[in-house]
């Protein structure tokens, strides 16, 4: 059965090119570029994942994302050609489970696509291989196990792409983990030194832990190379 793909944007040439790029991949695709009409779509269509643009007529982007995640929970990926800075956008509580800077590649595009269906199918976790199925630092611990988090004793309720993410670096606690490595790992792509999508789940991810964007001291950016779960 062939996973169907709701595309939301109203630019009806990226549109049909992105379509045909995708079902020539053997996908499903419907196209609406309305907002008004797209929250009916997604909630009694259930695609098996949305492509949503953030400027759009009638309802933007963002809004749709938020009404529909109660009653929608397969991956959204949001396409956002917004010159603002970058943490502001995924700052937004929307529930989005990736951001893709537009123009954006149709093979770039593809591999996000793969990816969160295989995430959506399977939870990536499994995968990964891990010292221990626990991992606990000053303030977090983190289960694989139960796919579960909690800060001070306190829980985390984490997105599927979030949790793998974090797990990760968990994997290798205090240790430096490359950008290239978990953007490899996560979109089974080689990493073009300018792709943000890992930067932008660490901001997200970052947000939800508490952890201070700018002197982050859970999650630390190690300079041109990636990042580390800090133990202390």
């Amino acid at each position: 059965m062939k996973h169907t793909i709701l595309l939301v944007d109203d630019d009806r040439a990226l549109s049909q090119l992105v379509s045909q790029y995708l079902e020539k991949s053997g996908y499903q695709v419907t196209v609406e570029d309305d907002g008004a009409n797209a929250v009916r779509r997604i909630v009694d269509t259930q695609p098996s994942l949305v492509i949503l643009d953030v400027m759009l007529p009638n309802v933007d982007g963002l809004t749709i994302c938020r009404r529909v995640r109660e009653e929608y929970k397969n991956p959204i990926i949001m396409l956002t050609a917004l010159d603002e800075d970058i943490d502001e956008v995924v700052g937004l509580e929307t529930g989005a489970d990736d951001y893709l800077a537009k123009p954006i590649k149709p093979r770039v595009l593809l591999a996000h696509v793969r990816a969160q269906l295989r995430r959506s199918d399977r939870p990536l976790v499994s995968d990964l291989p891990a010292r221990t199925a626990i991992v606990e630092t000053q303030e977090l611990l983190i289960d694989a196990g139960s796919r579960s988090v909690s800060k001070n004793g306190a829980p985390i309720l984490l997105t599927t792409a979030e949790f793998d993410l974090l797990w990760m670096l968990a994997s290798c606690p205090g240790e430096v983990v490359k950008r290239d490595e978990l953007h490899q790992r996560i979109f089974k792509l080689e990493y073009d030194g300018v792709d943000r999508s890992i930067d932008l789940r660490v901001s997200r991810l970052r947000k939800k832990l508490g952890d201070d964007s700018k002197t982050p001291h859970i999650i630390k950016t190690i300079r041109n190379v990636g990042y580390q779960l800090a133990l202390n």
